[in-house]
């Protein structure tokens, strides 16, 4: 991850992540994964490193609805 970048965006993070946009969006709406709007969704680097600490091992697919 680049450590220097204070905020990601929903892209960045589904770039990262091999995820979706859409799972992203998802992961935000759920509250699983906080995030701020500044004109566009915004997760901080400390907010994304703590969600995946949190959920590592773990299969989260079931608590995202579609």
């Amino acid at each position: 991850m680049e450590t220097d970048k204070k905020l990601y965006n929903v892209t960045q993070i589904s770039k990262m992540l091999g995820i979706g946009k859409a799972k992203v969006y998802s992961l935000i709406r759920e509250g699983l994964l906080p995030a701020l709007n500044l004109g566009g969704l915004k997760v901080r680097n400390e907010t994304l490193d703590a969600f995946l600490g949190r959920y590592e091992g773990c299969n989260i697919t079931n608590k995202i609805r579609k």
